[in-house]
C-alpha cells in the first residue's frame, strides 16, 4: 500500500481543526476506558490499520486487559464488557455505520440508561472525531508504524 499524500502537510489548518476537536474529547470528562473503546471500535469498523494500531497501544498503556482489547471486534459474543460498555459499543457501531443503521432508538435507549445527556453528546462527538481521523488515514493510505521485532532469546 502506497501513501497517497500527507494530510498533515497538505492542509495543516484542517489538521489543526480536527486536533482541536480531539483535544476537547480528551478533556470533556469521559472515562479514559470509554474514549479508548470508542476509538478502537470505530477504527476496527472503518478498517483503519493506523488507528487500530495506535488505539490498541493506548488501551494497553491505560491499563486495559489484553482480553478487553482483543475481543472488541466480537464484542456481542464476549462476556468481558459490562452493561455500560456494551451500550456504548452498540452506540459506536450504530453511529459509525449510520448510513446502514439509521442509529436506531433501541441503541439510544440502551445508552441513555447509563449516560447523561451531556455525556451522550460528548460520546457522539468522540465517535465523530475518530471517524474523521479514520477517513483521513484510510483515504490517504497513512501507513501504521512497524514495531521492532522482539529479540531472539
Amino acid at each position: 500500500m502506497k501513501p497517497r499524500l500527507d494530510f498533515h502537510k497538505a492542509a495543516p489548518d484542517a489538521f489543526k481543526a480536527v486536533l482541536q476537536l480531539d483535544s476537547y474529547v480528551q478533556k470533556c470528562g469521559l472515562e479514559r476506558r470509554f474514549i479508548d473503546l470508542i476509538k478502537l471500535r470505530a477504527s476496527q469498523i472503518n478498517g483503519c490499520a493506523y488507528c487500530v494500531d495506535m488505539h490498541v497501544k493506548e488501551s494497553r498503556r491505560d491499563g486495559l486487559s489484553e482480553q478487553w482489547i482483543n475481543l472488541m471486534s466480537v464484542w456481542r459474543e464476549a462476556y468481558v464488557y459490562d452493561a455500560k460498555e456494551r451500550a456504548l459499543l452498540g452506540w459506536v457501531d450504530a453511529v459509525t455505520n449510520l448510513a446502514q443503521t439509521g442509529v436506531p432508538d433501541s441503541e439510544f435507549e440502551a445508552l441513555k440508561a447509563h449516560f447523561t445527556e451531556a455525556e451522550i453528546v460528548d460520546i457522539t462527538v468522540a465517535i465523530g472525531v475518530i471517524n474523521t481521523w479514520n477517513r483521513l488515514a484510510v483515504s490517504f493510505r497513512t501507513p501504521h508504524p512497524l514495531d521492532q521485532p522482539a529479540a531472539a532469546a
